[in-house]
């Protein structure tokens, strides 16, 4: 467990980094498919996240992390709203923290029998399956929990996916089922249905396979290529990706007749849904422990990738009573595994320079598949680290994937040792330019200081045309490396400098069946030239970012652009000394401090630096910030409010932004000290929390008039509000 700033302006300041740190890995993680880092480091930032906002409640916001089920959804597919919350579920990492859950849930419901069932939890992408009159009517992925993606014309590719549920399903009237509440017997009503997609091992090889030939990236883990396979815009490419289904849920499956988890899945294999056959409704906590065991024990043979165990009380009254907490439901949870660790040989580590002149380690290996894909290399991410696990060339090491998706060296096997091994030996200067290299006092990393090394200049070059940066759509590894190699680019300048026709003519390294070389095409090329145009517009903060100044992330970037508002005026700030008997005035600004701002001046202290950003400017890009609306009066100063469930007319964070200008604060939780608690539609246990304790209740009408007019809300109307509620 991490320890919590004792200080509550360290905990804000630790909370506010945090809060960017995994909003950064979630988009990675969710919009790109491609994860920076493992499941469990991610799940350590929520951890230290979640300590922090327990033993400070009032740093909780609207836009945490914590107050959310997954990632946003993508605008390339049409809005779904859920009928109801696709919840994500808590996880015991170890049998300790099952155990914990297991307790916890004995004591919640005395001295009444309890069983559970067990069912393997399979490493895909969750669906949401809707029925009209038993014909498939919408799938969509579970997006932030209550709006999801339309990829309905997808999901009817997977085969297993029924398009229409068995008549033989239908059931009797009477019956512990469907229609025990006198449904029609000839019709079927509205069902909802929650499962996975995945991507089979065999599948998965073949795809990765394919990418490898055509020159494309490959997919890190069998999860991931179902995601993205699940989000294409052509159903074809679906289709060929050869995607299966496990359903395991129905929606409010009480009101249609069924009392149990366990009948609830027979009844989907007997409806036409693929169930997995790997099922048990376990009396006892033995019996789980047991199934446990049995699931680790056969995960390598299965023909698809599971990640552990979810654990369900059986019995839905007790599920009802269990409740939910803000993210999960606290009648399940999910026992991972501990990773899969293979051994190989260590035959070499390689030095990766970055776009911050950062030298790199990594290892490689003889090729070994773990956790469903083949892996040859994994970073050791600084020299230290080399040193700290003992690591010798040609040792025996133990390789996993952290997460089931980073690789990671574990470390060597000693014991094999045959005194073959020898040490590796640091270099002394930049492989990539053979320029000098060194290391800070107090930093892990040594770094190139060349800022004409090529392999700096690639890396900016992707960094500029990254998605959080300027977000040049479909410029890309190949493409950039090859502007680079025929000399079309040299530096982020030069992509404005392109023409659609240059780009349409650009060689692509390879030839066809008849010897003539592939170029990127005309249709491929005026598109790249619309999306550089268009990235001329993205303003300040993202250009700031885009630059890579070293510690200027997005957060800190949008600060720079709100201070100083041009491009112009914080290269003049910054190229003009500080007052010697006063602070640094960019050092002042918030979010930034002397660390940074040493950094910023350090990166326009360099007259290349400068050139570059005037010779952008000259090139049409737009590097200045929208100048903000005036300030409103603080008409809402002292007051809290918190809002909970769906809006219509804004997202929580937008409505939380027009409160703070009119001077509120906005909490992620309810207490005495709440002034209003705003509820939308789907109001969760926030809004019965300020039942319980009398704080008034608005409803989106309500906050609409308070946005409109800047007047706080009436108590008595709030408290009508209440009463409409309950």
């Amino acid at each position: 467990m991490t320890r919590v700033p004792d200080d509550r302006q360290q905990a804000e300041a630790r909370a506010r980094a945090l809060r960017a740190e995994i909003a950064h890995h979630e988009y990675r993680y969710y919009a790109l498919d491609a994860p920076e880092i493992s499941d469990a480091a991610y799940d350590a930032l929520v951890r230290e996240l979640l300590e922090i906002e327990d033993a400070y409640p009032e740093l909780v916001t609207p836009d945490s992390p914590t107050q959310r089920v997954g990632g946003a959804p993508s605008d390339l597919f049409e809005p779904v709203h859920h009928s109801q919350r696709m919840y994500s579920l808590d996880n015991a990492m170890d049998i300790g923290e099952l155990d914990e859950w297991l307790e916890r849930t004995r004591e919640a419901i005395g001295a009444r029998e309890c069983a559970y069932v067990c069912e393997l939890k399979i490493d895909g992408t969750s669906i949401s399956l809707t029925y009209d009159n038993g014909l498939l009517a919408v799938a969509a992925t579970r997006g932030d929990g209550r709006v999801g993606e339309n990829v309905t014309a997808n999901v009817r590719t997977i085969h297993d996916v029924p398009l229409r549920l068995r008549d033989s399903a239908r059931p009797a009237a009477g019956e512990d089922t469907l229609f025990a509440a006198g449904g029609e017997s000839d019709a079927w009503p509205r069902i909802d249905v929650r499962g996975e997609v995945y991507m089979p091992k065999r599948s998965f090889e073949r795809l990765n396979q394919e990418q490898e030939e055509a020159g494309q990236p490959t997919f890190a883990n069998p999860r991931n290529a179902a995601a993205g396979s699940l989000r294409q815009k052509d159903p074809k490419v679906t289709a060929s990706r050869d995607l299966a289904s496990f359903a395991y849920q129905l929606v409010d499956p009480r009101a249609l007749g069924f009392t149990r988890q366990s009948r609830v899945l027979e009844w989907l294999r007997q409806a036409g849904f693929r169930v997995n056959p790997d099922v048990e409704v376990c009396d006892d906590e033995a019996a789980v422990h047991a199934f446990c065991e049995s699931a680790l024990g056969k995960r390598e043979h299965l023909p698809y990738e599971i990640d552990g165990v979810v654990v369900k009380v059986d019995e839905f009254a007790m599920q009802e009573e269990l409740g939910y907490t803000s993210k999960a439901p606290r009648w399940a949870i999910a026992y991972k595994f501990p990773p899969e660790e293979k051994t190989s040989v260590l035959r070499e580590i390689r030095i990766r320079v970055g776009r911050t002149g950062a030298l790199t380690p990594t290892a490689e290996f003889d090729p070994v598949t773990v956790a469903g894909s083949t892996i040859a290399r994994a970073t050791l991410h600084n020299f230290d680290e080399i040193e700290r696990k003992g690591l010798l060339i040609g040792d025996t090491i133990v390789v996993r994937k952290a997460g089931d998706v980073i690789p990671e060296v574990v470390g060597p096997v000693e014991r094999l040792r045959d005194g073959s091994e020898h040490p590796w030996e640091p270099p002394v200067s930049c492989p990539s330019c053979g320029g000098p290299v060194t290391r800070l006092e107090g930093e892990a990393v040594t770094r190139c200081t060349n800022a004409s090394c090529p392999a700096q200049r690639h890396e900016r070059l992707l960094h500029w045309a990254g998605r959080g940066s300027m977000d040049i759509d479909g410029l890309g590894e190949e493409i950039m490396t090859r502007l680079e190699e025929t000399g079309l680019v040299a530096d982020i300048s030069d992509l404005y400098a392109l023409s659609a026709e240059q780009l349409a003519a650009l060689d692509m390294g390879r030839l066809k069946q008849d010897g003539t070389p592939v170029v990127l095409g005309a249709t491929v090329g005026s598109k790249l030239a619309a999306s550089i145009e268009a990235s001329k517009s993205r303003g300040l903060a993202r250009a700031l970012f885009g630059l890579g100044i070293r510690h200027v992330g997005s957060t800190v970037a949008q600060a720079l652009a709100d201070a100083f508002g041009n491009m112009e005026a914080l290269v003049e700030a910054a190229t003009r000394p500080p007052a010697q008997d006063g602070p640094d005035p960019i050092a002042l600004i918030e979010g930034v401090g002397p660390t940074i701002a040493g950094s910023v001046r350090a990166f326009f202290g360099n007259p290349d630096n400068v050139g570059l950003v005037e010779r952008l400017a000259e090139r049409g890009v737009k590097m200045a910030q929208e100048r903000r609306a005036p300030a409103r009066p603080q008409t809402l100063g002292g007051l809290t409010f918190v809002l909970t469930g769906a809006l219509s007319r804004w997202t929580r964070d937008e409505a939380s932004v027009q409160l703070k200008q009119l001077g509120a604060k906005v909490s992620g939780s309810v207490s005495r000290k709440t002034s209003f608690v705003v509820a939308g539609e789907d109001a969760g246990s926030k809004y019965d929390k300020a039942v319980e304790l009398g704080v008034p209740v608005l409803s989106e009408d309500d906050l609409a008039r308070v946005l409109e007019t800047g007047e706080p809300p009436a108590a008595s109307a709030a408290a009508a509000s209440t009463g409409d509620q309950s």
